[in-house]
């Protein structure tokens, strides 16, 4: 992953900077608001490194996967139905809304509707 990724869902990031730094605390991500050097010099000081030692070290975390909270925001949703998209049948829309999920507001094909 790259820092944009962290910057732009920093809020969604907490946990996963608190399971890998367990020295961190909310209140102090909060002040440091997504911003690079902040969190280098932070992470350099709660860990007693040097700020080199730091921003490798959190090189190496940003190797790693981007964190599922991150991944189910809303906002990535389009992206995350494009990919979805080898699993859905030719000929099929995987933008589409289907009924039998209660996605579609028809009365005609709502499962619940039946007489």
């Amino acid at each position: 992953m790259k820092w944009h990724h962290v910057q732009d869902n920093w809020n969604a990031f907490y946990e996963a900077i608190l399971d890998r730094w367990p020295e961190t605390s909310e209140t102090d991500l909060d002040e440091i608001d997504g911003d690079q050097r902040a969190f280098i010099a932070y992470i350099a000081r709660v860990t007693e490194q040097d700020p080199a030692e730091a921003r490798d070290e959190i090189r190496e975390w940003l190797a790693g996967e981007i964190p599922s909270d991150v991944v189910m925001d809303p906002a990535h949703d389009n992206h995350s139905i494009a990919l979805s998209s080898k699993y859905v049948g030719d000929g099929e829309d995987e933008y589409a809304d289907d009924a039998r999920f209660g996605d579609d507001d028809d009365e005609g094909d709502d499962f619940d509707n039946r007489d």
